[in-house]
Protein backbone atom coordinates (compact mmCIF):
# COMPACT_ATOMS: atom_id res chain seq x y z
CA UNK A 1 0.00 0.00 0.00
CA UNK A 2 1.50 3.67 -0.79
CA UNK A 3 1.88 5.93 1.65
CA UNK A 4 0.25 9.51 0.39
CA UNK A 5 -0.10 12.36 1.84
CA UNK A 6 -2.59 14.64 -0.50
CA UNK A 7 -4.87 17.27 1.09
CA UNK A 8 -5.31 15.77 4.36
CA UNK A 9 -8.52 15.28 6.14
CA UNK A 10 -9.15 18.49 8.69
CA UNK A 11 -9.62 16.48 11.46
CA UNK A 12 -10.88 16.88 15.64
CA UNK A 13 -11.86 14.77 18.31
CA UNK A 14 -14.14 15.14 21.09
CA UNK A 15 -13.05 13.07 24.15
CA UNK A 16 -10.11 10.44 24.07
CA UNK A 17 -8.02 12.47 26.19
CA UNK A 18 -5.06 12.25 28.61
CA UNK A 19 -5.29 8.28 29.86
CA UNK A 20 -7.99 7.47 27.30
CA UNK A 21 -6.61 3.77 25.80
CA UNK A 22 -9.82 4.43 23.29
CA UNK A 23 -7.77 7.63 22.19
CA UNK A 24 -4.45 6.81 21.30
CA UNK A 25 -5.64 4.14 18.88
CA UNK A 26 -8.02 6.59 17.33
CA UNK A 27 -5.33 8.52 16.52
CA UNK A 28 -3.13 6.19 15.40
CA UNK A 29 -4.94 4.54 13.41
CA UNK A 30 -6.22 7.74 11.67
CA UNK A 31 -2.47 9.20 11.17
CA UNK A 32 -0.89 6.23 10.20
CA UNK A 33 -1.48 6.90 6.19
CA UNK A 34 -1.91 11.09 6.50
CA UNK A 35 -4.82 11.01 5.13
CA UNK A 36 -6.10 12.88 8.77
CA UNK A 37 -4.35 15.53 10.42
CA UNK A 38 -5.34 16.57 13.74
CA UNK A 39 -6.13 20.31 13.82
CA UNK A 40 -8.53 20.52 17.16
CA UNK A 41 -10.18 18.62 19.59
CA UNK A 42 -12.39 18.90 22.76
CA UNK A 43 -10.49 16.30 24.46
CA UNK A 44 -11.67 16.31 27.97
CA UNK A 45 -14.73 16.84 30.32
CA UNK A 46 -11.94 19.25 32.38
CA UNK A 47 -11.06 22.12 30.07
CA UNK A 48 -8.16 22.96 31.41
CA UNK A 49 -6.66 19.34 31.34
CA UNK A 50 -8.10 18.80 27.98
CA UNK A 51 -6.53 22.02 26.99
CA UNK A 52 -2.99 21.01 28.34
CA UNK A 53 -3.38 17.70 26.63
CA UNK A 54 -3.84 19.25 23.11
CA UNK A 55 -1.07 21.64 23.78
CA UNK A 56 0.67 18.58 24.77
CA UNK A 57 -0.44 16.65 21.26
CA UNK A 58 0.72 19.95 19.12
CA UNK A 59 -2.23 21.51 18.80
CA UNK A 60 -2.71 25.45 19.05
CA UNK A 61 -3.65 26.73 22.08
CA UNK A 62 -6.75 28.24 20.93
CA UNK A 63 -7.98 25.22 19.32
CA UNK A 64 -7.95 23.03 22.19
CA UNK A 65 -11.32 23.90 23.32
CA UNK A 66 -13.00 23.73 26.93
CA UNK A 67 -16.72 21.36 24.92
CA UNK A 68 -17.59 19.95 21.36
CA UNK A 69 -20.23 22.76 21.24
CA UNK A 70 -17.46 25.76 21.10
CA UNK A 71 -15.04 23.56 18.75
CA UNK A 72 -18.04 23.20 16.37
CA UNK A 73 -18.85 26.51 16.62
CA UNK A 74 -15.78 28.15 16.63
CA UNK A 75 -14.07 26.07 13.41
CA UNK A 76 -17.51 26.44 11.76
CA UNK A 77 -15.99 30.18 11.65
CA UNK A 78 -12.69 29.08 10.06
CA UNK A 79 -11.57 29.04 6.51
CA UNK A 80 -9.32 26.05 7.71
CA UNK A 81 -12.07 24.76 10.41
CA UNK A 82 -12.69 20.62 10.75
CA UNK A 83 -13.93 18.66 7.93
CA UNK A 84 -14.31 15.40 10.24
CA UNK A 85 -14.69 14.49 13.99
CA UNK A 86 -14.47 11.54 15.99
CA UNK A 87 -16.17 10.85 19.03
CA UNK A 88 -14.59 8.81 22.10
CA UNK A 89 -16.89 9.80 24.88
CA UNK A 90 -19.08 7.62 26.80
CA UNK A 91 -22.00 6.17 25.13
CA UNK A 92 -24.89 8.82 26.33
CA UNK A 93 -22.69 11.94 25.01
CA UNK A 94 -23.10 9.88 21.24
CA UNK A 95 -26.39 11.18 19.86
CA UNK A 96 -25.60 14.51 20.96
CA UNK A 97 -22.32 14.37 19.85
CA UNK A 98 -23.47 13.31 16.45
CA UNK A 99 -26.08 14.92 15.92
CA UNK A 100 -24.17 18.64 16.74
CA UNK A 101 -21.73 17.46 14.61
CA UNK A 102 -23.87 16.98 11.50
CA UNK A 103 -26.07 20.35 11.98
CA UNK A 104 -22.52 21.86 11.44
CA UNK A 105 -22.12 19.75 8.18
CA UNK A 106 -18.90 17.84 9.82
CA UNK A 107 -18.47 14.38 9.11
CA UNK A 108 -18.56 11.97 11.96
CA UNK A 109 -16.41 8.92 12.92
CA UNK A 110 -18.35 7.75 16.24
CA UNK A 111 -17.47 4.87 18.50
CA UNK A 112 -20.07 2.46 19.22
CA UNK A 113 -22.67 2.66 19.97
CA UNK A 114 -24.04 5.10 17.65
CA UNK A 115 -27.05 6.10 20.04
CA UNK A 116 -29.71 4.08 22.30
CA UNK A 117 -32.67 3.76 20.30
CA UNK A 118 -33.23 2.78 16.74
CA UNK A 119 -35.48 6.09 16.30
CA UNK A 120 -32.18 8.40 17.53
CA UNK A 121 -30.43 6.48 14.96
CA UNK A 122 -32.76 7.02 12.14
CA UNK A 123 -32.46 10.84 13.26
CA UNK A 124 -28.98 10.94 12.57
CA UNK A 125 -29.17 8.88 9.30
CA UNK A 126 -31.92 11.30 8.42
CA UNK A 127 -29.37 14.14 9.04
CA UNK A 128 -26.39 12.70 7.39
CA UNK A 129 -28.27 11.78 4.04
CA UNK A 130 -29.59 15.51 3.78
CA UNK A 131 -26.06 17.02 4.55
CA UNK A 132 -24.56 14.32 2.22
CA UNK A 133 -22.16 13.39 4.82
CA UNK A 134 -19.95 10.46 5.78
CA UNK A 135 -20.80 8.48 9.43
CA UNK A 136 -18.21 5.91 10.59
CA UNK A 137 -18.51 3.66 13.28
CA UNK A 138 -15.57 2.03 14.57
CA UNK A 139 -16.13 -1.77 14.36
CA UNK A 140 -12.30 -1.97 14.25
CA UNK A 141 -12.04 -5.63 14.05
CA UNK A 142 -13.79 -5.77 10.79
CA UNK A 143 -10.35 -3.76 9.13
CA UNK A 144 -8.62 -7.30 9.77
CA UNK A 145 -8.01 -8.43 5.92
CA UNK A 146 -8.99 -11.92 6.80
CA UNK A 147 -12.43 -10.78 6.97
CA UNK A 148 -12.80 -9.81 3.48
CA UNK A 149 -11.32 -13.27 2.72
CA UNK A 150 -14.06 -14.44 4.34
CA UNK A 151 -16.78 -12.46 2.93
CA UNK A 152 -14.97 -13.48 -0.60
CA UNK A 153 -15.19 -16.94 0.24
CA UNK A 154 -18.58 -17.18 0.88
CA UNK A 155 -19.70 -14.90 -2.31
CA UNK A 156 -17.42 -17.58 -4.42
CA UNK A 157 -19.63 -20.22 -2.94
CA UNK A 158 -15.83 -22.08 -1.38
CA UNK A 159 -18.84 -23.04 1.68
CA UNK A 160 -21.62 -23.94 -0.25
CA UNK A 161 -24.94 -23.17 1.65
CA UNK A 162 -24.64 -21.39 4.84
CA UNK A 163 -26.54 -23.07 7.65
CA UNK A 164 -24.94 -21.77 11.16
CA UNK A 165 -23.56 -18.63 12.34
CA UNK A 166 -21.78 -18.81 15.85
CA UNK A 167 -19.91 -15.90 17.08
CA UNK A 168 -18.92 -15.23 20.27
CA UNK A 169 -17.03 -11.80 22.23
CA UNK A 170 -16.32 -13.13 25.84
CA UNK A 171 -13.56 -12.51 27.47
CA UNK A 172 -13.04 -12.33 31.37
CA UNK A 173 -11.55 -9.38 32.66
CA UNK A 174 -14.99 -7.93 34.45
CA UNK A 175 -15.72 -12.15 35.99
CA UNK A 176 -15.64 -9.57 39.27
CA UNK A 177 -16.38 -5.99 40.13
CA UNK A 178 -13.56 -4.42 38.70
CA UNK A 179 -15.32 -1.20 38.46
CA UNK A 180 -15.00 -1.02 41.89
CA UNK A 181 -12.02 0.32 41.93
CA UNK A 182 -12.21 1.41 37.68
CA UNK A 183 -13.71 4.52 36.69
CA UNK A 184 -13.28 3.53 33.16
CA UNK A 185 -15.26 0.61 34.00
CA UNK A 186 -17.94 1.47 36.09
CA UNK A 187 -19.71 4.13 33.49
CA UNK A 188 -19.94 0.44 31.56
CA UNK A 189 -21.96 -0.81 34.05
CA UNK A 190 -24.63 2.39 34.97
CA UNK A 191 -27.45 2.53 32.85
CA UNK A 192 -27.52 6.18 33.06
CA UNK A 193 -23.86 6.34 31.11
CA UNK A 194 -24.03 3.07 29.49
CA UNK A 195 -27.83 2.66 27.69
CA UNK A 196 -29.83 -0.30 28.24
CA UNK A 197 -27.05 -2.94 27.78
CA UNK A 198 -23.61 -3.28 28.94
CA UNK A 199 -22.28 -6.55 26.78
CA UNK A 200 -24.64 -7.09 24.01
CA UNK A 201 -23.63 -3.37 22.58
CA UNK A 202 -20.07 -3.53 23.96
CA UNK A 203 -18.70 -6.99 22.96
CA UNK A 204 -21.57 -8.35 20.97
CA UNK A 205 -22.50 -6.14 18.26
CA UNK A 206 -18.15 -6.99 17.24
CA UNK A 207 -19.17 -10.18 15.96
CA UNK A 208 -22.48 -9.43 14.73
CA UNK A 209 -21.43 -6.53 12.30
CA UNK A 210 -18.70 -9.37 11.26
CA UNK A 211 -21.07 -11.48 10.53
CA UNK A 212 -22.69 -8.95 8.25
CA UNK A 213 -19.81 -8.09 6.24
CA UNK A 214 -19.00 -11.97 5.73
CA UNK A 215 -22.98 -12.26 4.87
CA UNK A 216 -24.82 -9.65 3.67
CA UNK A 217 -27.02 -11.52 2.12
CA UNK A 218 -28.87 -12.72 5.70
CA UNK A 219 -31.55 -11.15 7.14
CA UNK A 220 -32.23 -11.96 11.03
CA UNK A 221 -36.05 -13.17 11.17
CA UNK A 222 -36.66 -13.49 14.33
CA UNK A 223 -34.33 -13.70 17.75
CA UNK A 224 -34.08 -14.71 21.75
CA UNK A 225 -31.99 -13.32 23.77
CA UNK A 226 -31.46 -14.25 27.67
CA UNK A 227 -29.16 -12.12 29.94
CA UNK A 228 -27.11 -12.30 33.55
CA UNK A 229 -25.82 -10.26 35.76
CA UNK A 230 -23.57 -12.47 37.59
CA UNK A 231 -21.53 -9.61 39.32
CA UNK A 232 -25.27 -8.79 40.64
CA UNK A 233 -24.21 -5.11 41.73
CA UNK A 234 -24.07 -4.89 37.59
CA UNK A 235 -27.67 -5.10 37.51
CA UNK A 236 -30.23 -3.76 35.56
CA UNK A 237 -27.10 -4.31 32.97
CA UNK A 238 -26.18 -7.61 32.00
CA UNK A 239 -22.36 -8.96 32.09
CA UNK A 240 -23.55 -12.06 30.07
CA UNK A 241 -26.18 -12.76 27.38
CA UNK A 242 -26.91 -15.89 25.03
CA UNK A 243 -28.69 -14.60 22.09
CA UNK A 244 -30.28 -16.96 19.45
CA UNK A 245 -31.33 -15.82 16.00
CA UNK A 246 -33.02 -17.38 12.81
CA UNK A 247 -32.37 -15.56 9.49
CA UNK A 248 -34.64 -15.60 6.00
CA UNK A 249 -32.86 -18.37 4.21
CA UNK A 250 -33.38 -21.25 7.39
CA UNK A 251 -29.88 -20.22 8.60
CA UNK A 252 -29.50 -20.44 12.60
CA UNK A 253 -27.18 -18.47 14.77
CA UNK A 254 -26.21 -18.12 18.21
CA UNK A 255 -24.35 -14.79 19.65
CA UNK A 256 -22.51 -15.25 23.38
CA UNK A 257 -22.01 -12.40 24.63
CA UNK A 258 -19.88 -11.89 28.07
CA UNK A 259 -17.62 -10.13 30.11
CA UNK A 260 -17.00 -13.06 32.97
CA UNK A 261 -15.50 -15.61 31.07
CA UNK A 262 -13.06 -16.41 33.70
CA UNK A 263 -9.33 -17.20 32.35
CA UNK A 264 -10.26 -15.86 28.75
CA UNK A 265 -7.99 -13.13 27.12
CA UNK A 266 -10.84 -12.12 24.50
CA UNK A 267 -12.50 -14.74 22.94
CA UNK A 268 -14.21 -13.37 19.93
CA UNK A 269 -14.40 -15.65 17.41
CA UNK A 270 -16.53 -16.08 13.90
CA UNK A 271 -17.35 -19.57 12.57
CA UNK A 272 -19.47 -19.85 9.64
CA UNK A 273 -20.28 -23.11 8.68
CA UNK A 274 -21.71 -24.13 5.33
CA UNK A 275 -22.89 -27.46 3.28
CA UNK A 276 -19.17 -27.64 2.16
CA UNK A 277 -17.28 -26.18 4.57
CA UNK A 278 -17.14 -24.08 7.18
CA UNK A 279 -14.57 -20.90 8.33
CA UNK A 280 -13.28 -19.69 11.48
CA UNK A 281 -11.64 -16.61 12.65
CA UNK A 282 -10.41 -16.02 16.47
CA UNK A 283 -9.44 -11.80 17.07
CA UNK A 284 -6.43 -13.21 19.19
CA UNK A 285 -4.94 -14.49 15.56
CA UNK A 286 -6.20 -12.50 13.57
CA UNK A 287 -3.75 -13.16 10.45
CA UNK A 288 -5.30 -16.49 10.30
CA UNK A 289 -8.27 -17.95 8.90
CA UNK A 290 -9.11 -21.89 9.34
CA UNK A 291 -10.65 -23.39 6.35
CA UNK A 292 -12.45 -26.55 6.95
CA UNK A 293 -13.71 -28.41 4.04
CA UNK A 294 -15.52 -32.14 5.05
CA UNK A 295 -13.18 -34.68 4.63
CA UNK A 296 -9.93 -32.87 3.85
CA UNK A 297 -7.11 -32.26 6.46
CA UNK A 298 -8.02 -28.33 7.92
CA UNK A 299 -6.22 -25.65 5.97
CA UNK A 300 -5.17 -22.63 7.92
CA UNK A 301 -5.05 -19.36 5.36
CA UNK A 302 -2.32 -16.60 6.20
CA UNK A 303 -2.24 -13.15 6.01
CA UNK A 304 -0.91 -11.54 2.88
CA UNK A 305 -0.08 -14.32 0.59
CA UNK A 306 -0.83 -14.81 -3.29
CA UNK A 307 -3.64 -17.38 -2.58
CA UNK A 308 -5.95 -15.69 -1.47
CA UNK A 309 -9.05 -13.26 -2.82
CA UNK A 310 -7.69 -9.94 -4.58
CA UNK A 311 -9.86 -8.31 -2.20
CA UNK A 312 -8.55 -9.66 1.18
CA UNK A 313 -5.45 -8.20 -0.24
CA UNK A 314 -6.10 -5.12 -1.00
CA UNK A 315 -5.41 -3.45 2.38
CA UNK A 316 -2.04 -6.01 2.69
CA UNK A 317 0.69 -3.17 4.21
CA UNK A 318 3.76 -5.07 5.02
CA UNK A 319 3.08 -8.62 2.98
CA UNK A 320 3.15 -12.32 4.33
CA UNK A 321 4.49 -13.58 7.07
CA UNK A 322 4.61 -10.45 9.25
CA UNK A 323 2.21 -10.29 11.60
CA UNK A 324 -0.31 -7.40 11.74
CA UNK A 325 -2.58 -6.75 14.79
CA UNK A 326 -5.55 -4.08 15.91
CA UNK A 327 -3.77 -0.72 15.23
CA UNK A 328 -3.39 -1.53 11.57
CA UNK A 329 -6.97 -3.02 11.54
CA UNK A 330 -7.95 0.30 12.73
CA UNK A 331 -6.09 2.19 10.04
CA UNK A 332 -7.23 0.40 7.56
CA UNK A 333 -10.93 1.42 8.45
CA UNK A 334 -9.51 5.21 8.41
CA UNK A 335 -7.99 4.79 5.47
CA UNK A 336 -12.07 3.67 4.31
CA UNK A 337 -13.77 6.54 6.43
CA UNK A 338 -11.36 8.65 4.24
CA UNK A 339 -12.09 7.59 1.37
CA UNK A 340 -16.25 7.58 1.85
CA UNK A 341 -15.44 11.45 3.02
CA UNK A 342 -13.73 12.31 -0.01
CA UNK A 343 -13.83 10.07 -2.57
CA UNK A 344 -10.54 8.08 -3.83
CA UNK A 345 -8.59 10.94 -3.95
CA UNK A 346 -5.39 9.21 -4.49
CA UNK A 347 -6.00 7.96 -0.72
CA UNK A 348 -6.42 4.20 -1.78
CA UNK A 349 -5.51 1.74 -4.31
CA UNK A 350 -8.28 0.71 -7.05
CA UNK A 351 -10.45 -1.81 -5.77
CA UNK A 352 -10.70 -0.64 -2.13
CA UNK A 353 -13.90 0.63 -2.62
CA UNK A 354 -15.61 -2.85 -2.82
CA UNK A 355 -14.34 -3.49 0.70
CA UNK A 356 -16.68 -3.26 3.48
CA UNK A 357 -17.32 -0.16 5.67
CA UNK A 358 -19.26 0.20 8.92
CA UNK A 359 -21.20 3.05 7.81
CA UNK A 360 -24.58 4.98 9.09
CA UNK A 361 -26.45 1.72 8.55
CA UNK A 362 -24.15 -0.44 10.55
CA UNK A 363 -24.46 1.69 13.40
CA UNK A 364 -28.24 1.60 12.98
CA UNK A 365 -28.37 -1.94 12.88
CA UNK A 366 -26.29 -2.01 16.51
CA UNK A 367 -28.92 -0.10 18.14
CA UNK A 368 -31.52 -2.72 16.59
CA UNK A 369 -29.73 -5.47 17.70
CA UNK A 370 -29.37 -4.59 20.90
CA UNK A 371 -32.83 -3.28 21.38
CA UNK A 372 -34.22 -6.57 19.80
CA UNK A 373 -32.37 -8.83 22.57
CA UNK A 374 -33.58 -6.40 25.42
CA UNK A 375 -36.90 -6.66 24.59
CA UNK A 376 -36.86 -10.64 24.23
CA UNK A 377 -34.34 -10.86 27.42
CA UNK A 378 -36.97 -8.31 29.29
CA UNK A 379 -40.08 -10.61 28.16
CA UNK A 380 -38.61 -13.28 29.78
CA UNK A 381 -36.21 -14.49 27.25
CA UNK A 382 -38.97 -15.22 24.65
CA UNK A 383 -38.52 -15.28 20.55
CA UNK A 384 -39.69 -11.54 18.81
CA UNK A 385 -39.84 -11.23 15.44
CA UNK A 386 -36.72 -8.90 14.55
CA UNK A 387 -38.12 -5.36 14.31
Amino acid sequence: MPETKKNPIRWGMVGGGRGSQIGYIHRSAALRDDTFELVAGAFDIDPERGRAFGVDLGLDEARSYPDYETMFAEEARRADGIEAVSIATPNNTHFSTCRAALEHGLNVICEKPLCFTVAEAKELKSLAEAGGLTVGVTYGYAGHQMIEQARAMVRNGDLGEIRIVNLQFAHGFHSAAVEEQNPSTRWRVDPKFAGPSYVLGDVGTHPLYISEVILPHLKIRRLMCVRQSFVKSRAPLEDNAITLMEYDNGAVANVWSSAVNAGSMHGQKVRIVGSKASIEWWDERPNQLSYEIQGEPVRILERGMDYLYPQARLDDRIGGGHPEGLFEAWANLYRRFALAITGNRGLAPEGIEDLAFPGIDAGLEGVRWVENCVRSADAGGVWLEYE
